[in-house]
């Protein structure tokens, strides 16, 4: 990195970006002092992790953002890396879509589950990566409280113009009729304060307030409201002996903990409510290639990102990196007191324990799974995922090449292979339609606009990565075509010949993959299978116009007068602007045979 650039960084708090040559932010991070956080990485040190290591290799440009404060940027890092998801930062599996429950901001809300955050007031309760407790938790809140469950908006102007009517639900004691003003906004919403408590695992406060409501009802002698309250009361019941106790203390408390192996992981958190285990979410992890403390804090920031549900008590295996920042944010957001402790004995200790033996228990169950599917794909086609930084193996590829012989009889060949092999019966061969004389570019824009619109017109599989025999004139026009069809997402490279270089688009200078790498010896294989397949259609192309031509109908031109006229002669036209002589004296036939060359191509001219 050039170090005027570093010397234009700020020394401010804030975030910074790397780019690759594409332009793509591969890494994002945070700083209390930028210019110093970026430098570090390009001095001299052979304390460099390997990722790092890799990442500076392809770091082309370095952006930045000012921000106020060391948590403003400790936010601001959380939030770009979720919505950017940089190949180097640390991988949460699923984090963009992690369900809550959602607590609508309207004067008589609705609860549901959710995976899309809209900030308009609304309140989120999780995240919960278990979807089986997550609904069996709002299972719950709807046998317990009489929320709508119907998608209306409802207000007083609604109510008085009776644009909704009561439904089924009210009848049967599962709403409350909001909908006709069958319950006033201020009890409506006092009600959903208990749903907020009971989702907090404050259940004894829930238990209170219904007891208390089904006493009332009793002594107004509304028998029938009090049995529904006797019911939530079972039901609160029912839900808490589900419930494992694990502590005599009745301090609400999430517990984290992570197993890691290679840089791969698992954290896993168990929410404690009043004594007991309400919940145990696990996130799935890649790029692990910090210390622990750095994990961590990685960990805890994500899972707290969105939800408004955060205890007072954060029970952690090891003290985060930059805990005042982290503490602070979580402050700001739980509008209370936090408490992040790291037990070495005791009842706390041992849940840390428990949380741990959890996660490794599920690393286990996923190193196993993945290396099912491991085996599944060859090590060419994984390393290839490596060099060329893939999300996926490209476990199918298409590669495209243009052939044709001195301008004339151009085709071009498509083959498929699939996890390193090839897929014979998905071969294609065209014939170039739309391009007069030599110009491969405009042919590989042809055959390649012509291949993909029809697997698209048919719905058919798109390959994992497609690849362009030639440099990066050919793999451009490959682009545009895919870009005229809304596919420009799809992984394409172009292979060179003269050096074996691999081009990617919107990048001037070749991968640096070495010239021994397994992936980049699968790339030359299929590469050269497109290359064999298309001069063999090329040549059979050649082969047929031989065989059908009109100078077969002469006297005396058989097979090899025949072929050796149309070797020397790219066409009918040319052979008719000749006079009988040059075909005389350079081909060696009879003069009667040669005028009648020229008479029959004049006709057919």
């Amino acid at each position: 990195m050039k170090q005027n650039i570093i010397k234009q960084i700020p020394t401010q708090p804030g975030v910074y970006f790397f780019k690759n040559e594409a332009g793509e932010i591969i890494y994002i991070g945070k700083a209390k002092q930028l210019r110093n956080r970026v430098r570090s990485y390009f001095q001299q040190s052979k304390h460099q992790s390997a990722k790092n290591i890799s990442m500076i290799k392809r770091i082309a440009d370095v952006e930045w953002l000012v921000v106020r404060s060391e948590v403003e940027a400790f936010l601001t890092e959380a939030n770009l890396i979720k919505k950017h998801q940089p190949h180097y930062n640390v991988s949460l599996k699923d984090d963009k879509s992690f369900p809550y429950i959602r607590i609508t901001k309207e004067p008589f809300p609705r609860v549901f589950i959710t995976r899309v955050i809209v900030r308009d007031g609304s309140k989120y309760y999780g995240p919960y990566t278990d979807v089986l407790h997550l609904r069996r938790s709002l299972k719950a809140v709807h046998k317990i409280f009489p929320v709508r469950s119907c998608d209306y908006f409802i207000n007083d102007e609604s109510i008085k113009a009776k644009k909704v009517s009561l439904c089924l639900d009210y009848h049967i004691k599962k709403c409350q009729g909001p909908c006709e003003g069958m319950v006033s906004e201020a009890d409506y919403n006092e009600m959903i304060q208990q749903v907020i408590q009971f989702l907090h695992g404050r259940t004894k406060e829930t238990e209170t307030y219904i007891q208390n409501q089904m006493e009332r009802a009793s002594k107004e002698t509304r028998f029938e409201d009090a049995g529904m309250y006797r019911d939530q009361l079972h039901a609160i019941g029912r839900f808490k002996d589900r419930q494992r106790k694990v502590s005599a203390d009745f301090e609400n408390r999430d517990v984290f903990a992570l197993a890691k192996e290679e840089d791969y992981g698992i954290a896993v958190i168990v929410r404690i409510r009043n004594g007991r285990i309400a919940s145990r979410e696990k996130i799935s992890l890649r790029n692990l290639d910090d210390s622990e403390a750095i994990m961590m804090e990685t960990i805890v920031t994500r899972f707290y990102l969105e939800t408004d549900f955060i205890p007072k008590e954060i029970t952690l295996p090891v003290g985060p990196e930059n805990q005042d920042q982290l503490v602070a944010w979580l402050k700001a957001k739980r509008h209370g007191a936090i408490h992040l402790t790291v037990p070495q004995k005791g009842e706390k200790a041992k849940e840390v324990r428990l949380a741990f033996q959890n996660a490794k228990l599920l690393l286990g169950e996923w190193m196993i799974n993945r290396k099912k599917r491991r085996e599944l794909v060859p090590k060419m086609v994984n390393q290839l995922q490596d060099d060329l930084q893939m999300k996926v193996p490209p476990r199918r590829i298409e590669a495209f090449d243009i052939s044709h012989l001195g301008g004339t009889n151009t085709v071009a060949s498509m083959v498929c292979f699939v996890d390193g092999k090839p897929r014979k019966s998905e071969y294609r061969k065209y014939k170039v339609k739309t391009v007069d004389g030599i110009d491969d570019f405009a042919s590989m824009r042809e055959i390649v606009f012509r291949r993909y619109k029809r697997v698209k017109e048919e719905g058919a599989g798109l390959p994992d990565l497609i690849l362009i025999d030639g440099g990066k004139g050919q793999l451009s026009m490959a682009v545009s075509a895919l870009r005229e069809l809304g596919l420009d997402y799809l992984p394409i490279i172009g292979l060179a010949k003269r050096l074996e270089e691999v081009f990617v688009p919107g990048q001037s200078e070749a991968q640096s993959i070495h010239k021994q790498s397994p992936g980049l010896i699968l790339l030359r294989r299929i590469r050269d299978e497109a290359h064999r397949f298309a001069i063999t259609y090329q040549k059979q192309k050649r082969t047929d116009s031989v065989t059908k031509s009109i100078f077969h109908a002469l006297p005396g031109m058989g097979e090899k007068r025949v072929k050796k006229l149309l070797s020397e002669y790219k066409d009918v036209k040319t052979i008719a602007k000749l006079k009988p002589e040059q075909i005389k004296e350079r081909l060696r036939f009879p003069k009667l045979i040669a005028e009648a060359i020229i008479e029959l191509a004049k006709n057919k001219g």
